[in-house]
């Protein structure tokens, strides 16, 4: 009588059938498939507004003042962190919730994706968030400065309220942190 290892009959998940609910279940992470190629073409109308603004500014650089410049910088800085946002989110998310990208060794493969899941890419959004968050609120506070007169393009009650939403998306990622991190404290004690 000849015993095989247990794991012969699970060595690959091709060998493995499922029912056909299990099968449906789980093949229905697909359906985010058309999601992620929304981002794709999302990620391609940012292009074009960088582009778009980077025109502007180029062609307009001798006409305006250093301020402008730099509120225009901001916002082609805002659209590239938007842009990672979409990458992390894309890639990420689709290797998590849909199908491996088998990316190991590719030369191209960023260096983050090897440790993502779906708790690494929570805190890693959350922190892109408070990035984009932060560009937005340095260009009011460099626009704050017109507070008060007919060129003001925010009140005083818009600073505020920017800024009470930029502090809740840091208390926000914080704690996401605390509780990602006893999560995986409970994980090493059990």
């Amino acid at each position: 009588m000849s015993v095989q290892p247990e794991t012969s009959s699970l060595s690959s998940g091709a060998d493995r059938r499922l029912a056909p609910l299990p099968q449906l279940i789980f093949g229905s992470r697909w359906l985010q498939l058309p999601l992620y190629v929304g981002l794709i073409v999302a990620q391609g109308v940012y292009v074009i507004l960088f582009v778009k603004e980077l025109w502007h500014l180029s062609t307009h650089a001798l006409d305006i003042t250093a301020q402008q410049i730099m509120l225009s910088v901001l916002g082609l800085i805002d659209v590239v962190m938007i842009s990672n946002l979409l990458v992390m989110v894309i890639v990420g998310g689709y290797e998590t919730f849909v199908s491996r990208l088998n990316l190991r060794g590719h030369p191209d493969e960023p260096e983050w994706l090897s440790h993502v899941n779906a708790s690494v890419l929570k805190i890693k959004l959350a922190m892109a968030i408070i990035g984009i968050s932060s560009i937005a609120l340095l260009r009011t506070f460099i626009e704050a400065g017109n507070l008060g007169s007919a060129r003001a393009g925010y009140t005083e009650a818009g600073v505020m309220w920017q800024v009470i939403i930029h502090v809740t998306f840091i208390v926000s990622a914080v704690g996401i942190a605390w509780v990602e991190r006893l999560s995986e404290n409970g994980k090493h004690r059990a």
